[in-house]
């Protein structure tokens, strides 16, 4: 096992610094990420074995699946979008 796939704080440190982009960037686009990271770093911790390019894979498979979570469940929702019929400076 690579010595830099072990350290399991690292993916949690990536995890609440994508977390913390999300918030200054709001789309759900960086969440899926630190999702995933979260995930990769907890399975880490609990002592799963795996090289980097099988915790790279466990990322990108923990990450898709979360943005489809999240974009199932706070996903743009039917007549949530304002569609205007009259500009505010026409006449009356």
């Amino acid at each position: 096992m690579n010595a830099l796939a072990g350290i399991w704080w690292a993916w949690v440190v990536a995890g609440f610094a994508l977390g913390v982009l999300e918030i200054l960037a709001p789309g759900y686009i960086f969440l899926g990420f630190a999702i995933g990271a979260i995930l990769t770093g907890a399975l880490v911790g609990f002592g799963v074995p795996a090289g980097l390019p099988a915790l790279i894979l466990i990322f990108a498979v923990a990450s898709v699946a979360a943005w489809l979570i999240l974009r199932r469940t706070m996903g743009v929702r039917e007549g949530q979008v304002k569609i205007w019929d009259r500009d505010i400076n026409d006449q009356p």
